[in-house]
């Protein structure tokens, strides 16, 4: 299926995109409720206080890029009902325990434009889960958190954490990866 933005079209994905992660996540309070324990090395992300929402999902997704080769990236929004999901007639894909979500093939701008209102933030636009075509990573913020999770080579990782704007810390597969000094809903 196709649907239009921005004077384009634009893939939207099926179960069979997101496969790879149904089913390969567990319950619980680890990085791997939300990432599938298939990378090299995981770490949480969040918008820090003092940083704006703009400034940490630009840094972030600069990061993920200059570890992307380019290709596109699947993005997908979780169908919360009252939150803006890109493609609201598109079909859904169904995640972790059974959350539609939106899933459209296009790429970082994208990512960084086209939501308008994240419930983690009130505003921002970055997609719920997202991940490049390769899935050589995959980034992913659940329902009731505050944070991101992502998975993906050690590389990436250390890039994420010496970043300041984008507030990452190293977990472990079946570390909590509740950020320290975040509550959880």
């Amino acid at each position: 299926m196709q649907a239009s933005r921005d004077e384009r079209s634009w893939r939207i994905g099926t179960a069979t995109d997101v496969a790879w992660v149904a089913g390969r996540t567990t319950a619980g309070t680890s990085v791997t409720t939300a990432i599938p324990p298939i990378f090299d090395a995981y770490a949480t992300t969040y918008q820090a206080a003092d940083v704006t929402v703009d400034a940490y999902e630009h840094a972030l997704v600069e990061d993920l890029v200059a570890h992307t080769p380019d290709q596109p990236w699947w993005l997908a929004y979780l169908d919360t009902g009252a939150h803006d999901v890109v493609f609201p007639h598109a079909p859904r894909v169904t995640l972790y325990w059974d959350w539609p979500y939106v899933l459209v093939e296009a790429g970082p701008e994208q990512a960084l434009t086209w939501r308008t209102g994240h419930m983690r933030h009130g505003c921002g636009s970055l997609p719920d889960l997202f991940f490049p075509a390769d899935r050589s990573w995959l980034a992913s913020a659940l329902w009731d958190d505050t944070w991101t999770c992502v998975g993906g080579p050690e590389p990436l990782i250390t890039t994420l954490q010496r970043n300041p704007l984008v507030t990452a810390r190293r977990v472990r597969p079946d570390e909590d990866a509740l950020p320290p000094g975040l509550t959880r809903e």
